[in-house]
């Protein structure tokens, strides 16, 4: 530390590019160091030294040999940086016992020089610094302490700190030399009469990054927090921590963000300790990891406890353990248990505390995701259980990943808590009779009260398209906004909002329209219930206008034109909210005289599965435009049951809206997280039904929870 070191090594260096406030901004190689001892008891300076550095690309720009004066020449022959480092060590090290000192500190003129090029040059070149580059005293901060009249420190140059204690301008022409010569002499001065200044304001550079934990209640101050982009998605949080090497990350300050799939996307959010190091983060804006360059951002202490925060005392407790590597896997079976894992794992990489080392991530009602935690005591354990990858566990290959106690979080976060905004009732769990359009859900209706977004990135959730609304956000109706998910379950980039009046809607379209949210322009267009209903079934919708479904489904599509199906009623009949009872044993196929020789299956509408929009639509397409957890197949009362079942065919199939439904009940195992309505009917393709019988394909609560998350509405 200055306040207990004997000396003061006053130290500069220049690059091959950008120098001064923008050094290290381009990536450049150090190409020059500059060093003069300064004996803080005696107050005499030692012998100034100069030392040529050989960067591994010999190119220099022309602004750096405008500013220096060097030329490829002059460093053609010089030693690259490891050597420059360890002659200066044994150079600083010999001339501090010759003057009988101990202890010595950097003195630098801006942190530039230690945090921006030294060590990311470093790093990237997989160097160990000396000890003594991890601790310096910046000489403008000292002078500003010294002297606060002088001005705010960031402000100060070596010229006007000269200027300000009445000493003159160093005259040599020689980069380096000149501002190593400057800084003795105002170091000189604020330790003599009547200053005698002593130094204290010493500066760290992190040995190495410190994980931990952050719950959602602690403040984060939005001007220390960043957001970077492109990231390999392998990445760790050691990896970023990396990246930004010389700058000083909080504890458990890198947060990896993940996709609506709980995939790495790519960004993570990092918070520094103070300002003045998140602004030289933002200086590394498209420096390189690897290959890649790295996008470099402004980000919010909000954005950061979004994805970092958590309040589980499950995980607190987990990551309580500290200094130790976490492994994400990916895949587990779902009856795995902790001595499986463990097993799988191996001798060769145990586990912390055992049982005690594992997390498993659960639904809210208990139900394994198939993803795990897992803690190791050092790198070695983690790496022998990293080449695990893609190994058999039961019956399935298991992905193990490095992670982080952000991830852990953000994780925890996904699976337990629930949407901000409920875009979906509850289901039904007493046999009442109920309207067709469930709670929350649009009534069929021609006004334009609805505005779509069209072009949503895959990552926006509801609290961005809140932001994206602005001051629109209290014209939303309560429950009005609507995700859309693909068949496959994920985001399709469209949402539909309910406003509370159609002038409402006209100016979201007008002011929103083509709006930015994060980097993609999102359009808006005005529609009705009955317009969301077509483009729900497939249709689309445009400031040109609106278009049917087209019918892509063949083996779908009903023998007559969309008016083939009448207009559900409003209102169920108590019978009708009840299936009929399906039979164990296939009943025998039925065939009528206008049959064809190859009939198609296809399916009716059934008002108690759909938004009833009064859309004959509905026919052509065989999953519902909502959640299929919206409303759930519930056995009826046995008196209905009976009377339904008692019914003749052609006479229940004309009293209720809902279509009878006899045949064989086949339950299906193992299906694929993303199979869709129409996986399926292709794995049963060239089984062929009658025209006048009809068939529904149900899935188990558990495999809809899987598929389709419950908060979306899917297309």
């Amino acid at each position: 530390m200055a306040s207990h070191s004997d000396t003061l090594v006053v130290f500069f260096g220049a690059t091959a590019g950008e120098n001064g406030g923008k050094l290290g901004s381009d990536e450049r190689e150090i190409i020059l160091l500059v060093w003069q001892i300064v004996d803080l008891h005696e107050k005499k300076v030692g012998k100034l030294h100069k030392c040529f550095v050989k960067p591994d690309t010999l190119e220099l720009t022309d602004q750096c040999k405008e500013e220096t004066g060097l030329t490829v020449d002059d460093i053609v022959k010089a030693e690259p940086l490891d050597k420059a480092l360890q002659q200066f060590q044994q150079s600083v090290s010999s001339e501090v016992k010759c003057l009988g000192r101990t202890t010595y500190t950097l003195c630098v003129d801006s942190p530039h020089v230690i945090r921006q090029a030294l060590h990311p040059e470093a790093s990237k070149k997989n160097l160990v610094l000396p000890e003594c580059f991890f601790s310096f005293v910046d000489v403008r901060k000292e002078f500003h302490k010294c002297c606060p009249n002088a001005g705010p420190a960031q402000k100060l140059t070596l010229t006007s700190m000269l200027e300000y204690v009445g000493l003159p301008a160093v005259s040599e022409e020689s980069i380096g030399v000149r501002e190593v010569r400057s800084m003795v002499q105002l170091t000189l001065c604020i330790l003599a009469e009547p200053h005698n200044h002593k130094f204290s304001c010493v500066e760290t550079v992190n040995y190495k990054f410190d994980s931990g934990t952050c719950s959602k209640t602690e403040p984060v101050d939005s001007e220390t927090v960043i957001r970077a982009r492109g990231l390999p998605w392998q990445s760790s949080d050691q990896d970023i921590a990396r990246f930004f090497k010389g700058l000083n990350i909080a504890k458990g300050g890198v947060a990896l963000c993940l996709n609506a799939q709980g995939r790495r996307n790519g960004e993570a959010l990092v918070r520094f300790i103070d300002s003045e190091h998140r602004d030289l983060a933002l200086e590394r804006h498209k420096h390189h990891m690897g290959s890649r360059y790295i996008e470099v951002y402004k980000a919010t202490g909000e954005e950061f406890l979004k994805i970092a925060g958590g309040t589980s005392n499950e995980v607190a407790q987990f990551l309580s353990k500290e200094n130790q590597v976490i492994i994400r896997m990916r895949g587990l079976p779902f009856t795995a248990t902790p001595q499986e894992v463990l097993a799988f794992l191996g001798p060769e990489s145990p586990v912390t505390d055992g049982t005690e080392g594992l997390l498993f991530v659960k639904y809210p009602d208990g139900r394994p995701t198939g993803d795990a935690f897992v803690l190791f005591s050092c790198e070695e354990y983690a790496q022998n259980a990293l080449k695990k990858h893609k190994q058999i566990l039961g019956k399935r290959y298991i992905e193990l990943f490095r992670s982080t106690a952000a991830e852990v979080q953000q994780v925890l976060n996904r699976y337990m808590s629930t949407p901000l905004i409920s875009t979906l009732p509850p289901s039904p769990i007493v046999p009442v009779p109920v309207l067709t359009t469930p709670p929350f859900l649009p009534a069929a209706s021609s006004t334009r009260d609805c505005v779509r977004l069209r072009g949503l990135p895959y990552t926006a959730g509801i609290e961005d398209i809140l932001e994206f609304m602005g001051e629109h956000t209290v014209d939303i109706k309560p429950h009005g906004v609507h995700m859309v998910l693909n068949q496959q379950g994920r985001p399709s980039g469209d949402a539909f909002i309910q406003m509370k009046s159609p002038d409402k809607a006209f100016m979201v379209a007008q002011k929103c329209h083509k709006k930015t949210m994060k980097d993609r322009y999102v359009e808006v267009f005005q529609c009705s219930t009955e317009e969301m209903s077509i483009v729900l079934m497939g249709g689309t919708l445009n400031r040109s206008g609106l278009s049917p479904p087209p019918c892509k489904l063949p083996c779908l599509s009903p023998p007559t034109a969309y008016a083939a199906f009448p207009t559900p009623p409003a209102i169920l009949s108590e019978a009708a909210l009840y299936q009929p009872p399906l039979l164990a044993a296939p009943r025998p196929p039925q065939t009528t005289a206008h049959s064809p020789a190859h009939t198609l299956a296809y399916y009716p509408p059934q008002p108690h599965l759909y938004m009833n929009m009064n859309m004959n639509y509905t026919a052509y397409y065989p999953s519902p435009p909502v959640s299929p957890s919206t409303v759930g197949y519930f056995a009826a009362p046995p008196a209905v049951a009976a009377a339904v079942a008692a019914q003749p065919h052609h006479a229940a199939a004309a009293a209720s809206p809902v279509l009878p439904q006899p045949g064989a009940l086949v339950r299906m195992q193992g299906l694929p997280y993303n199979t869709g309505v129409k996986d399926i009917l292709s794995f049963f393709q060239g089984y062929q039904y009658a025209p006048d019988e009809y068939s529904v394909v149900q899935m188990s609560e558990q495999a809809r929870s899987l598929i389709q998350p419950k908060e979306w509405l899917c297309l």
